[in-house]
């Protein structure tokens, strides 16, 4: 068994755009330039979006965060976004998820120009991905593509199972996975809440990608040996024994599975710092495209 290391991959990538940046500077280009919209204060969004502004310092983008407070009136939002839309120095637009209940989710992200939207979520950007065409791919498929590119693992005529059917990681990855392209050509199986024999399907998978945000759900008796398994899940549960009175466990039982993988992303430091260089790289593109 050997780790997906996604914090060593993700500094892989960052250290290649922080030269690149350096570089743009140097040419007297401007950086890519990141703004962030943090609604509320959600415990688990104020951390994604204290690391995502963390990443841009350290690669030399510019970042902007913007704050509201949770009972913000939508079409505040709506109007900093097209804010944001118009300013010709904003590269990359992310609405932090999930938003207050008052907020319609799919609004907002339709309000996103998609040639700024390198969370990859808007409808335009979705359907060219679905058509192959040049487009911001999902951070989280994206970031597992490019993990599995960093550890050169075989795709190629592998069967790949996803669980999981969500816009946001799993169908955007069957299509990945899918395509043809290097990581790619996988014949793909996508599994859900209503799924019968999913036991069966799974150990029969080469690649196994959970993303269903249940803990712990893919056990040993699931997995073939040898597979190698996407852990996309990460749950806070309570842990005493921690610092921070809590621990994150995936929708993998990693102390089972983990002996039967070939490959295994841990959690953390496996698919979330991956996330984040997506981001960064699909920022970079938007930034390279219009200047």
């Amino acid at each position: 068994m050997q780790i997906l290391d996604g914090k060593a991959a993700a500094q892989a990538i960052k250290n290649e755009l922080k030269i690149e940046v350096a570089q743009m500077s140097i040419e007297g280009k401007k950086k890519p330039h990141l703004a962030a919209i943090l609604v509320g204060k959600n415990g688990a969004s104020e951390t994604y979006v204290a690391r995502k502004v963390k990443a841009c310092e350290e690669v030399g983008f510019k970042s902007t965060l913007i704050r509201f407070e949770e009972d913000i009136y939508k079409i505040r939002v709506l109007e900093e976004i097209e804010k944001l839309n118009n300013d010709p120095d904003v590269d990359g637009i992310l609405v932090q998820l999930p938003l207050p209940k008052h907020i319609s989710n799919e609004e907002v992200i339709n309000a996103i120009d998609p040639d700024k939207d390198v969370d990859g979520f808007h409808p335009i950007t979705a359907g060219k991905m679905m058509q192959g065409a040049a487009t911001f791919v999902p951070a989280t498929p994206c970031g597992i593509m490019l993990l599995l590119d960093h550890f050169k693992i075989q795709t190629d005529g592998k069967h790949a199972v996803v669980i999981g059917r969500s816009n946001i990681v799993g169908r955007p990855m069957s299509i990945l996975l899918s395509n043809n392209s290097n990581p790619g050509n996988c014949t793909v199986t996508i599994c859900h809440s209503h799924t019968k024999n999913l036991n069966e399907i799974c150990r029969q998978a080469d690649i196994i990608v959970a993303a269903l945000g249940k803990p712990e759900t893919i056990t040993a008796e699931m997995v073939k040996e040898g597979a190698v398994v996407i852990d996309v899940g990460i749950t806070r549960i309570t842990d005493a024994s921690k610092k921070s009175g809590f621990r994150l466990i995936g929708d993998v039982h990693y102390e089972t599975v983990a002996p039967k993988c070939s490959w295994i992303t841990p959690v953390p430091g496996g698919v979330g710092p991956m996330t984040i260089a997506a981001l960064l790289k699909n920022t970079f593109l938007s930034c390279k495209m219009k200047n």
